[in-house]
């Protein structure tokens, strides 16, 4: 069978990465650390026992290459992992160009998204710590959904903050949150304090990121049997997306590529991009590969591209730790775009340290074009994007499109986060020409 008759290469359950990767130990810098809110001083483990448990604080502080995942959990993500690595036979034709173009899809997964990658280890740790119940925010709802099923697995109760903006125009997202026993209310809400403050503050706000975490986290603060759980941002969630990259060189391999040209990526809060392309840095620093990572994010929420390298909070009430990040500010309120999982006002403190140590790139995009690009690889290959993984679409054709007109053909991969099944509405809104060129 030639390279060309080869569609997908998905591998044998055994070949699930029997262990997370993490970048700290290969960093040419070490990263600075998380700051205590109250003292400004260095964060010790301690301070974080009120949110998380002690196996998840134990990854976040970690300067191990690797981590070992418990039987428990890998036998968990045999419902969905290896996912497949296609070969876009038919987007190469559509744009008529020698290119030759992969892509990583994590929609597969019992709620069509990377975020159970992360969700599934989380209320494991949890689980042995004796916790009971979860709290967390969401934006467009797949971190949300990821943590309803990994909480109903391992009998946890779920308390879920979803941005407002997308727990309107999204409701089959919270839906299906609840399907998995979870409980959902838009953000802000008058269930806890800061939202009740925010609401007055901010009457008609569409939400945010960081006014969500404000509330999840006040609810886990406030609950002894309770711990937060962060679907991105922090160093234990990226080291758990990990096996994202780990599967995709398995598998590049297994196409006869030894070196892609490009890796393109969306990028919000950070995960996404860090458990493909992560692996790939590690490869590079070593001098195995020589990939060029372009990280994609909204033109709405540009950390990277626009924001300013400092300490700042995760959340908008200043009640987590200070990370080192790119960061908008934590009282940037976003447009209400479609891609939720991106509206977030910081980048992860990882990802904004490679970022700036110049080991990954940095674009920003337009809503039309992430979801005309959305359309057309849908259109050639038969998947609907999440709108999210749209970004990453539409970065990798513009550097395509280029290409082929320079008479080039790269070697692209790009990291599809999940499935757009359930942002519908957002399509209809492109297709409809009602939607916003934020």
């Amino acid at each position: 069978m030639t390279q060309k008759d080869v569609y997908k290469v998905v591998l044998d359950e055994e070949q699930i990465p029997r262990y997370w990767y993490n970048i700290v130990a290969d960093l040419p810098s070490p990263p600075a650390p998380p700051l205590n809110p109250a003292t400004s001083e260095p964060l010790q483990p301690a301070d974080l026992s009120a949110l998380f448990p002690d196996g998840l604080i134990a990854q976040e502080a970690s300067t191990e290459r690797f981590l070992e995942i418990p039987d428990a959990v890998r036998d968990i993500y045999k419902l969905w992992r290896p996912s497949p690595l296609y070969r876009a036979c038919r987007l190469e034709k559509t744009l008529g160009t020698k290119a030759r173009i992969y892509y990583k899809y994590e929609g597969a997964s019992p709620v069509g998204s990377h975020k159970t990658n992360s969700a599934v280890p989380q209320a494991y740790f949890n689980k042995i710590a004796g916790r009971t119940r979860l709290t967390t925010e969401t934006g467009a709802g797949q971190w949300g959904a990821a943590l309803a099923f990994a909480t109903q697995i391992f009998g946890l109760d779920c308390d879920i903050w979803q941005v407002a903006s997308s727990f309107n125009g999204k409701p089959y997202r919270h839906a299906q949150m609840e399907v998995f026993g979870a409980r959902a209310v838009a953000s802000p809400s008058d269930k806890t304090a800061i939202g009740r403050q925010l609401r007055e503050r901010f009457p008609d706000t569409p939400g945010s990121l960081g006014m969500a975490i404000s509330e999840a986290v006040e609810a886990a603060a406030s609950d002894p049997n309770a711990s937060y759980s962060l679907g991105s941002v922090l160093n234990h969630v990226l080291l758990h997306q990990t096996v994202i990259g780990e599967e995709a060189l398995l598998q590049l391999d297994v196409f006869g590529e030894e070196q892609p040209d490009y890796l393109f990526a969306c990028a919000g809060g950070g995960s996404n991009l860090a458990g493909i392309s992560f692996p790939f840095i590690r490869e590079n620093l070593a001098g195995n590969k020589h990939v060029k990572i372009i990280a994609c994010e909204p033109k709405a929420a540009p950390s990277l591209t626009e924001g300013e390298f400092r300490y700042d909070f995760g959340d908008t009430a200043g009640m987590t730790p200070k990370l080192k990040m790119y960061t908008l500010g934590h009282d940037f309120v976003p447009a209400a775009v479609h891609a939720g999982g991106l509206r977030y006002h910081g980048m992860a403190p990882l990802v904004s340290h490679v970022y700036s140590e110049g080991l990954i790139e940095a674009i920003s995009i337009k809503q039309r074009e992430a979801f005309a690009a959305g359309v057309l690889f849908s259109n050639a290959e038969g998947i609907i994007p999440a709108s999210e993984s749209n970004h990453a679409i539409a970065g990798a054709l513009r550097t395509i499109k280029a290409a082929t007109e320079a008479g080039e053909a790269p070697v692209v991969v790009i990291g599809i986060s999940g499935s757009g099944q359930l942002d519908l509405p957002a399509y209809t809104d492109y297709l409809s020409g009602n939607m916003l060129d934020s």
